[in-house]
């Protein structure tokens, strides 16, 4: 792909000379217009003002046109085509999030669910090369995006996910088959799914062990992950005035999410507060690197001699003009 950039793009400040030339000649042909008139001499005034009269203005159009290609000249243009190479590993990711109501929990900053969006979005934008999806659970479970390499639409849509979309629960087990349903048939070296909840297994007609082993089956590595505190945190309760915050006791049924892990391969973390989770997300950014080989290929081609070919000419038909056809007006 061409752009035009300028080796020496300082030289182009000169370019603010143009407009004080103008300025300059405007002004200098209002004083050169008479302070007064005569009257009757209208038709006198008429008979001067003939065409070759309005191609003065020419000449320092000529000269303005030609002084500033001479000052485009001077910076160099260049014509750059820039390209590369790319080679890559493929490694595709369904993130899996829990969007239940205890994710509402305000043991992390502004809450559970929004910091795990956030960190998640940081991922997102570092892994640039790699397919992602996202799948969404509470008490039932579905895909909020396939894997895409659209990484600015998976944003959107993970931005756009909250508490409340589906029915209220836990349902690990689901969340995790359906994620397993949307990477199984891909053709990636590597299929990683990250699975975070805060809570216990309390729905769907899916086991946790029964869909890690067919994560298992597939070649689906799963990391999980535990989100929460250690102890109480203040949880959303809905009372006659409104959603209030009580502490409960935090419930992350580790047993389970190590389980998982353990049985596809991965590795099961504890979040307990915003840094904790960054942490989480950066290990596991290691652990999945995509191999990488870029090749980068610069090619510039000098543009100078065009404009000042065109300045040489419109500064010589000045000069010519002055001195032959407009010598009079001059």
């Amino acid at each position: 792909m061409n752009r035009i950039s300028f080796a020496d793009p300082g030289l182009l400040f000169l370019l603010l000379i143009v407009p004080a030339m103008i300025a300059f000649y405007v002004i200098k042909q209002h004083k050169a217009t008479a302070a007064f008139h005569v009257p009757g001499l209208q038709q006198l005034e008429m008979a001067g003002s003939t065409f070759r009269n309005y191609l003065r203005h020419v000449l320092f159009a000529l000269r303005v046109l030609g002084i500033s290609l001479l000052i485009i000249a001077l910076a160099r243009p260049q014509a750059t085509d820039k390209y590369q190479d790319v080679s890559t590993e493929g490694i595709d990711i369904v993130l899996t999030l829990d969007i239940s109501g205890s994710m509402l929990a305000r043991d992390f900053k502004p809450d559970r669910l929004e910091a795990s969006k956030n960190v998640a979005t940081e991922f997102i934008s570092g892994r640039p090369y790699d397919r992602m999806g996202l799948v969404v659970f509470s008490g039932e479970s579905f895909t909020q995006c396939p894997l895409t390499t659209d990484h600015a639409v998976l944003i959107n849509l993970l931005r756009e996910i909250q508490s409340g979309m589906i029915e209220d629960g836990t349902a690990i087990g689901m969340g995790l088959a359906n994620a397993v349903n949307r990477i199984k048939d891909s053709e990636a070296k590597s299929k990683v799914i990250i699975l975070l909840t805060d809570g216990i297994n309390n729905r769907g007609e899916i086991a946790p062990a029964t869909a890690a082993g067919i994560a298992k089956t597939f070649g689906i590595r799963v990391y999980t992950i535990g989100v929460g505190t250690q102890g109480m945190a203040p949880y959303p309760v809905q009372t006659p005035y409104g959603i209030q915050y009580q502490n409960m006791p935090v419930e992350i049924d580790e047993a389970i999410l190590k389980d998982i892990a353990q049985t596809t391969g991965g590795r099961y973390f504890r979040a307990t507060d915003n840094n904790k989770l960054v942490q989480v997300y950066n290990e596991i950014d290691k652990l999945e690197k995509s191999k990488i080989d870029v090749r980068q290929f610069t090619r510039k081609e000098e543009k100078y001699l065009t404009p000042a070919i065109i300045a040489f000419c419109l500064l010589m038909s000045e000069i010519l003009l002055r001195i032959t056809v407009l010598r009079k007006l001059t």
